[in-house]
């Protein structure tokens, strides 16, 4: 059984500033424990201005132990607005001249194909294996008013089970396609938080949540770690009807 935490915050300002808190903790955990620590960073809004705020309460030298790698990426070239990987590196990783070296981002935006192989090998070489699974220390999900997170989409359940840890998936709106993590290695890491904010997701997030209605459509319902360490972090909007 998961146990999952839920903090809700008045407004995204205040979600944000909490989870940077957290993100301090973790960043002086990471230098006394003396090892690389990977996480995997989600897109979005609320993490655009979790990053604002680390590049303001956090220096260079406190990330020495951090690897960093996206959940999901937009398969669109770095400097598109649209790029997950382009909006951290503009917003965070250029701003604290955080090292190149220990930076891991999707190049989906040619063959998106043989860049999730190529993805999903390199996380199995960079990252601990458990059962042919490469574990995260954190990973940032995020969840649309649909339900989908990282980029998979209430159509298309059967990517979460998907053999190797990325697949390419689809949009169902634009067709635009994208590289996600799969439920596996979703699952496997240490810690997962949600990141959800704005009224329009708080019915499926009572759904999800609550496992009420269809909740069994939505991707975000089948975030289910094995670490048993399930955290959702919402404003007031977003947890509204809970």
């Amino acid at each position: 059984m998961v146990k999952t935490q839920h903090y809700i915050y008045p407004d995204t300002d205040t979600l944000a500033a909490t989870f940077v808190c957290e993100f301090s903790k973790f960043l002086k955990s990471a230098a006394d424990f003396g090892k690389p620590m990977h996480v995997a960073l989600s897109g979005g809004s609320t993490p655009l201005l979790i990053f604002r705020k680390l590049k303001e309460a956090t220096v260079r030298e406190e990330w020495s132990q951090i690897r960093l790698y996206w959940g999901d990426e937009r398969c669109v070239p770095p400097g598109d607005p649209q790029s997950n990987y382009g909006n951290a590196r503009k917003t965070l990783i250029d701003p604290l001249k955080l090292p190149g070296e220990h930076i891991f981002r999707m190049k989906c935006e040619t063959d998106p194909v043989s860049e999730a192989r190529r993805y999903g090998d390199l996380l199995k070489e960079k990252l601990p294996v458990e059962n042919g699974v490469p574990v995260f220390d954190w990973i940032w999900l995020g969840m649309g008013e649909d339900g989908h997170t990282a980029s998979i989409f209430p159509d298309q359940l059967e990517l979460w089970n998907a053999a190797g840890p990325c697949v390419v998936a689809k949009h169902p709106r634009t067709g635009q396609k994208r590289i996600t993590l799969t439920g596996h290695v979703i699952n496997a890491a240490k810690r997962v938080s949600f990141l959800v904010s704005g009224k329009g997701k708080a019915p499926v997030v009572r759904e999800v949540i609550m496992k009420e209605d269809r909740s069994g459509e939505y991707p975000a319902s089948l975030v289910d770690p094995v670490s048993r360490n399930l955290e959702w972090f919402m404003d007031q909007d977003a947890a509204s009807l809970l």
